[in-house]
């Protein structure tokens, strides 16, 4: 496949995973406070979208990795940690979602918002170590 149609594909996956991501945070706050009709519509969306996103992402990710011969690279290296964390973040916050379908109360020590603040801020250090490249 053309590179550029690779990496085209790879941002576009990008795109709707980390906004996949925003909305799982609004849907986890407005169930933690009884809104379960919105929990029920983010987690339809949150398995028909941001899930098959987030393994495009993983799939072209690693074929333009590839292409690009940067397995090598610490920055890639620097990259991944941190999409391991967005994924592993998915899975909490799918996992809260499950709970608030059944009903169940979260119990969690951080304000379900924070998250979008830290995604925000892990999404422009990987952009930065994708475009800039510093080592």
């Amino acid at each position: 496949m053309d590179y550029l149609c690779l990496k085209a594909l790879h941002v576009t996956a990008v795109l709707i995973f980390i906004g996949g991501l925003f909305l799982q945070a609004i849907g986890v706050a407005a169930g933690a406070r009884g809104a379960a009709e919105a929990v029920g519509l983010v987690s339809r969306w949150d398995q028909r979208v941001t899930l098959p996103a987030m393994l495009a992402v993983w799939l072209t990710g690693a074929l333009v990795a590839a292409s690009g011969a940067w397995f090598s690279n610490h920055w890639l290296w620097a990259k991944l940690v941190i999409v391991v964390a967005l994924s592993a973040l998915h899975g909490i916050q799918s996992g809260r979602l499950r709970k608030l379908r059944r009903g169940d109360r979260l119990q969690t020590n951080c304000e379900p918002l924070f998250v979008p603040g830290a995604v925000a801020i892990a999404v422009a250090f990987i952009a930065f170590l994708a475009v800039a490249k510093p080592f």
